[in-house]
């Protein structure tokens, strides 16, 4: 199983938010290149970026960062936040991205999730799938739409889609455990999928939880700034 660290932008700067609330949000580095360093220098090979301030504002924005990020460092970044045209597809992928995460556009704008599946393949496009009560939400979870999120991965899967994100929004940073039952039943309905867990992992515990539920990857986010998970308690994992 993959361990993935996340780095949440705002303004420039790392930061974790509290069940996606922009107003519940902690800074804890304000120079994100740093973060990534660290990260590396501590074994780590792959990074979830996400792009809050796009995400808020419906189109890529940080996109420097995501730069500055590829270039110096061997990191496997998949990004997301706000790509809701080709074009800010495109200027991911350019901007040094190894994968895009898709959420809001899946739901919004099928047609050119489709294409960008289609041009990319199925390596490069991970549809984001986070939820709210089983609800799928988007624009940076700040919109309900009212697609189940087990019918939504799965007419996904049948299109060929590999990689899911998944969030249980109720239990992102809240370190209280993953929402396991959700991804167990995710993946007891589609065996094949790649599934990276995401929300509230908390402890190795919970990591080799996830393990055993044969999830693809893991992100991890306030529990490691916070040091409740160390680099140390990840080398076993890595």
């Amino acid at each position: 199983m993959r361990i993935i660290p996340a780095i949440d932008i705002i303004n420039g700067e790392c930061v974790r938010l509290s069940k996606g609330d922009y107003s519940q949000k902690t800074i804890y580095n304000s120079n994100v290149l740093d973060v990534a360093k660290n990260f590396e220098a501590n074994g780590i090979e792959f990074l979830h970026l996400v792009d809050l301030d796009g995400a808020k504002q419906n189109q890529i924005i940080n996109y420097k960062i995501l730069e500055q990020i590829s270039n110096q460092t061997n990191l496997i970044i998949d990004f997301g936040g706000g790509l809701k045209s080709e074009k800010d597809i495109k200027i991911a992928f350019e901007s040094g991205a190894n994968q895009i995460t898709l959420g809001s556009v899946a739901v919004k704008n099928p047609e050119l999730f489709q294409a960008s599946f289609e041009k990319y393949g199925s390596e490069k496009i991970i549809l984001g799938a986070d939820a709210r009560q089983e609800k799928i939400a988007i624009s940076g979870w700040l919109e309900e739409s009212e697609n189940n999120i087990y019918d939504f991965i799965k007419e996904k899967i049948d299109k060929g889609i590999e990689y899911v994100i998944s969030t249980d929004i109720d239990k992102d940073g809240m370190l209280e455990g993953p929402s396991f039952e959700l991804y167990e039943k995710i993946i007891s309905q589609n065996p094949d999928i790649k599934l990276i867990a995401s929300g509230g992992i908390t402890s190795t515990n919970d990591l080799v939880q996830l393990k055993s539920l044969d999830c693809e990857g893991a992100i991890i986010g306030k529990a490691l700034y916070e040091n409740r998970i160390t680099f140390n308690d990840l080398k076993p994992f890595l």
